[in-house]
């Protein structure tokens, strides 16, 4: 499926701007472009790669997902689930995800996906919210939602994929008794096909609707952030957990499109030394890997002399400010520029940094990618001068922007100034027209008159050497308003102590400025993290 004029690859982003239209058509189903289309092209392509817990390797081909997504979708359709039905998949990386999503898409129904951390309030709000008919999991999630049950009576049917019980059916059980052969649903390219809820950094999570569409949306974005995939060798793995926009629409289903295998592995923790060894057992070229994730992999010493990361050709990151200092240890320890992108659950990969086009500055996101009108807007809608903070805004129409808040048309209303979708995130725009990410709205800190964004505290941070990870954010104080207060992690053979903390402030204060640095200083064994790996700065602001 074209959506370029010209696909060889641009030689200049604004090449990539000039040549660019979108080619949205009219009917679409996701399943049958990242599955169907490639299983009748190419039946024994590889699609994923499931790595056990043991190092042993599954493959599963374009052919074997189509005839499992098949007899899925029958499955559903025999026990009631019918077009626009909410299901919810509540699963860590594995086939069964994949199956089950495509299964969803086929039958025309809508995909609900869940992260495996959540606990049972988190679980309640969603599927109740949603009125969910459907839950796909595991022992662990039939466990969660035992209790739950009276209080969600539109929950009609619990599928695990650890067999029958428990009030569930078998998820193999029911695909070995469904035949293999199904018609998807001719959907429109606008009909609802997935539901993501907003990751709560601010208020309870929100559904946000998306048409089939939205994986057109991301292709350009992708192409940016994976100097343009596919490549020969090209195999995709993120440690982002496919319940999140990130995992899903940043990493799975757009390498599928392009019929790039993907690696599939169920962590229950993220193990630094492991996940190089991952990348170099199962030849990794293109990593999808948060902020977060990445400071983490900065505790490991010579990564490159160590494991044989030579098949690595692209890293990308989303879904926080990655920060100067992540990306120079990234080009000098890894010898990759990390392409960021900026995006929300309502409104996904709209900017991007792309390396092989020139278009990489460290500390700033990128620019609007080809085919999204980006800007950075002053609260009364105008454009913010170069160097000014503002709003970042998305302009509709936008074929990756949500169709709109799950049951709340108020909230959607709400998040739109005339035809600009805001994003709540403060960012600007230097005079060369990079963007850089300074925070959520609720997250600047206002100080002795300044508005200061917590990334470049935090990226300075981390430069000192006893820092592992850290979270700037404001303390309300009678005379400056706030004040800046570091919450940080120390890496390995580091005590806390108040000459320690006295350190770091002087370290920060002689690096930015005085009235940026840290005046308190709080040591933590860990930092509250969304399941998409973004540091819960209200947690750390309600504490004091």
């Amino acid at each position: 499926m074209a959506l370029f004029r010209n696909l060889l690859r641009p030689a200049t982003y604004e090449d990539f701007v000039s040549g660019f239209r979108w080619r949205i058509p009219e009917r679409y189903n996701i399943a049958v472009d990242v599955c169907d289309r490639w299983a009748a092209a190419d039946p024994q392509r590889p699609a994923l790669l499931d790595v056990a817990a043991d190092g042993r390797v599954e493959t599963w081909s374009f052919a074997a997902l189509r005839e499992a997504s098949n007899r899925f979708a029958n499955a559903l359709r025999a026990q009631g689930i019918a077009r626009g039905d909410r299901v919810a998949v509540l699963l860590p990386q594995s086939p069964a995800v994949l199956i089950a999503h495509l299964a969803i898409y086929k039958l025309g129904a809508v995909a609900l996906p869940l992260a495996v951390v959540f606990g049972p309030d988190a679980l309640l709000h969603r599927l109740g919210n949603a009125g969910a008919r459907a839950v796909v999991t595991h022992a662990g999630g039939l466990a969660k939602l035992a209790p739950l049950r009276d209080a969600l009576p539109d929950l009609a049917l619990l599928v695990s994929t650890e067999g029958p019980g428990d009030g569930a059916l078998g998820f193999a059980e029911l695909l070995a008794a469904s035949a293999p052969d199904f018609t998807p649903v001719d959907t429109a390219a606008d009909d609802p096909a997935l539901m993501i809820y907003t990751s709560g950094t601010t208020g309870l999570p929100k559904g946000a609707l998306h048409g089939h569409r939205v994986l057109l949306g991301h292709l350009p974005g992708f192409a940016m952030m994976h100097e343009f995939m596919p490549q020969p060798g090209d195999r995709m793995w993120t440690p982002a957990d496919w319940a999140w926009a990130g995992g899903l629409l940043n990493a799975l289903l757009p390498s599928l499109h392009h019929g790039v295998a993907v690696v599939a592995r169920k962590a229950e923790k993220f193990e630094p030394e492991e996940v190089f060894r991952l990348m170099a057992d199962l030849a990794v070229a293109n990593a999808f890997v948060p902020p977060t994730a990445l400071r983490m992999l900065r505790t490991v010493e010579r990564p490159r002399a160590r494991f044989d990361l030579s098949r690595l050709r692209t890293l990308a990151s989303a879904g926080e400010m990655l920060g100067p200092e992540t990306f120079g240890w990234a080009q000098a320890e890894l010898r990759l520029t990390v392409n960021e992108a900026y995006g929300q659950t309502e409104c996904n990969l709209v900017l991007a940094s792309c390396a092989g086009l020139g278009l990489a500055r460290a500390g700033s996101t990128g620019k609007p990618v080809p085919g999204h009108r980006v800007a950075v807007i002053r609260p009364d809608g105008t454009p913010a001068a170069a160097g000014e903070i503002g709003q970042i805004a998305v302009a509709r129409p936008d074929p990756v922007m949500f169709l709109g808040y799950w049951r709340d048309p108020a909230a959607t209303e709400a998040k739109f100034l005339g035809d600009c979708m805001t994003t709540g995130d403060q960012g600007r725009v230097d005079a060369d027209g990079y963007v850089h990410f300074v925070g959520r709205d609720d997250d600047v800190i206002t100080s002795s008159g300044y508005r200061i964004g917590p990334g470049e505290i935090e990226d300075c941070l981390l430069r000192h050497p006893a820092v592992a990870l850290a979270a700037a954010v404001g303390k309300p104080d009678p005379v400056r308003t706030e004040i800046v207060k570091a919450v940080v992690v120390l890496r390995p053979g580091y005590q806390a102590s108040d000459a320690l903390a006295a350190e770091i402030q002087d370290f920060v204060r002689r690096r930015l400025s005085a009235h940026e640095y840290p005046r308190e200083i709080a040591f933590r064994p860990s930092l509250p993290l969304t399941t998409t790996g973004k540091i819960i700065r209200r947690v750390l602001r309600d504490e004091g």
